[in-house]
């Protein structure tokens, strides 16, 4: 993932806060998108009320790291656990001229209520074989992964080094890699050129250069070449954002692109297409999913309790 400036007052998640948390019960209505923002500073004569609609205070949140590599404007906050907002006790991983963010992870907790949760979902519907993660960042997808299945072994490719440098320093990616050393292998190289031997029995893609899907992932050629990667029963799950997604660039249009992606993706996989929302019609993010849907109460009873909700929400791509 590669990027730019970041506005100082606004964080822009890639996509909605599911209700779901590993500690509250299941719910069955879809979920709520929010935007996490920063407000300015408390003073003596300004008096900011701790809601989620006004953000997290500025004071709840601190700078950790904040540099420009060659590829990004990096930015690692970390937010108090006393704020009243669901990323409280986090660390966030920033990108892009909006202020994207690439990555979470909590002290106390495993899941992170967002996307990243999603993609765990994956490996029990997967056939044996290593799973590719373009789009490493650092390292929330593939914790979940290493930490809820014990077999699994991930490959992971991040295009900016420096990205895999605050990893390592801020979100425990060295330790990760300590305690799996024959189950996680990072690369730093173009993604899309990711290949192991006798291929990947699952592939997951979150890939955004300066707020945006790469442009590529709306070539078809991009998909056949991935499709390619793959074993046999293999499948891709594709984070491809929505409108809640905002670029540097105003003529990427989250929305647009979205759908553009998946047209490209349907040109190669057909029927075997599906759309996981996360957000609404005003505000909408998605995960795309490659292959037959596999049956839904077998995928329930692979899953923990917290991870179930979302298998009932995938729904054919109709284009």
């Amino acid at each position: 993932m590669t990027i730019g400036l970041l506005t100082p007052h606004r964080i822009q998640p890639f996509v909605p806060y599911p209700v779901q948390t590993c500690r509250l019960p299941l719910h069955r209505n879809p979920p709520k998108p929010f935007h996490l923002r920063l407000t300015p500073p408390k003073t003596q004569s300004t008096h900011h009320s701790k809601t989620q609609d006004d953000g997290i205070p500025a004071d709840d949140v601190k700078i950790l790291a904040k540099f420009r590599s060659r590829y990004s404007y990096i930015r690692v906050l970390e937010v108090s656990r006393k704020t009243d907002h669901p990323f409280a006790g986090s660390r966030l991983l920033l990108l892009d001229g909006p202020g994207n963010i690439h990555s979470i992870s909590f002290l106390f907790k495993l899941l992170t209520n967002t996307y990243f949760d999603v993609f765990a979902t994956l490996p029990p519907i997967l056939p044996p074989g290593p799973i590719g993660i373009l789009g490493f960042g650092a390292g929330s997808t593939a914790r979940l992964i290493l930490e809820m299945y014990p077999e699994a072994v991930v490959h992971g490719w991040e295009l900016d080094p420096s990205v895999i440098k605050v990893a390592r320093e801020f979100f425990g990616l060295e330790k990760l890699e300590k305690d799996y050393p024959d189950r996680l292998f990072i690369y730093i190289g173009n993604a899309l050129n990711a290949s192991v031997k006798d291929g990947f029995s699952g592939i997951l893609v979150d890939l955004f250069s300066k707020g945006s899907l790469l442009p590529e992932l709306e070539d078809p050629n991009t998909w056949e070449k991935l499709r390619k990667c793959l074993r046999k029963g293999g499948r891709i799950m594709v984070n491809v954002g929505g409108s809640c997604v905002e670029a540097e660039d105003s003529k990427r249009d989250g929305k647009i692109v979205m759908e553009a992606t998946l047209k490209a993706m349907q040109r190669v996989f057909g029927e075997k297409l599906f759309v996981l929302n996360l957000g609404n019609r005003k505000d909408d993010s998605s995960i795309a999913l490659t292959g037959e849907l596999p049956d839904l109460a077998s995928w329930k009873m692979s899953l923990g309790r917290s991870l179930k909700f979302y298998v009932d929400m995938w729904m054919p791509f109709s284009g």
